[in-house]
């Protein structure tokens, strides 16, 4: 029995993508900022279509992540410029001045080791992922090649890794290959190695009784925010709650309904 659907576009992580992975792993991103887009009603429609199991198939471990103190990571890729994540894991408040993310402004001063690139691929084709010979062999260069768009190199990891491997300096500097590059060449990529969730899934539905509870707290709260998923009257918050996916409302904290709609309303203006 198949539990994972087919995805014939799927891609592979280049060795500076797989890299930048490593970081994410070992910062701890994962903590906060989950990768796996539920069925629940609210998260559908902030961020898309569900995530399917297909997308993870080369995550080893995978980052789904249970925890979602920020922002869910899974579409990120080419949602912001790679200025804004380089200003943004530099400095956290001067993009969002209410995260409470820390800083990582190190990652821009450290070079990236890649001399054992070819290990960590041939270490992922041990427990499946595909990579070829010559993909291992090339890890180094292809790396280098990536995110220094002027050299030779690129043809090799166009040819490898496919026309729309993205190749360029991510952290702005083409001097020194930093642990930034690989980062922000990491979450530039998510959401991007295959289409398979906009082909294969719907959007969720609105049951009946979803419905008429909605028009029912227009009515009497003012205005209902059918993003957020909570309702207020002149700035005030009143009765809060979760749209899940099976159309039924589950009561929640206020406080936590509150903070968890204004980090979203900020999202979505960001």
């Amino acid at each position: 029995m198949r539990t994972v659907e087919a995805a014939p576009d799927m891609r592979l992580y280049t060795p500076l993508e797989l890299a930048g992975r490593n970081i994410y792993v070992r910062e701890g991103c994962y903590a906060c900022h989950s990768q796996m887009i539920r069925t629940l009603r609210d998260e559908v429609d902030r961020y898309g279509p569900y995530s399917l199991a297909v997308r993870s198939k080369n995550d080893h471990p995978m980052l789904w992540g249970f925890q979602t103190h920020g922002p869910d990571l899974a579409r990120v890729g080419d949602k912001y410029s790679d200025a804004w994540h380089v200003a943004h894991l530099t400095y956290p408040r001067d993009v969002v001045p209410e995260s409470n993310m820390p800083a990582y402004r190190w990652l821009a001063r450290t070079e990236l080791r890649i001399d054992d690139l070819s290990e960590h691929l041939a270490a992922q084709r041990m427990v499946g992922v595909p990579y070829t010979d010559e993909m291992v062999k090339e890890a180094r260069a292809d790396a280098y090649a990536q995110a220094n768009p002027d050299t030779d190199g690129v043809p090799g990891v166009m040819q490898r890794y496919g026309d729309e491997t993205q190749v360029r300096a991510f952290d702005g500097v083409t001097s020194q290959l930093t642990e930034m590059d690989a980062l922000v060449a990491y979450l530039q990529i998510l959401g991007r190695l295959t289409d398979a969730a906009h082909k294969n899934t719907g959007g969720a539905e609105t049951s009946p009784a979803t419905a008429g509870l909605r028009e029912n707290l227009e009515h009497e709260f003012g205005w209902c925010s059918r993003r957020a998923g909570v309702c207020s009257t002149s700035s005030q918050w009143r009765l809060p709650f979760v749209i899940q996916r099976s159309g039924h409302p589950t009561a929640v904290d206020l406080t936590k309904a509150k903070h968890s709609v204004l980090e979203r309303e900020d999202d979505h203006e960001r």
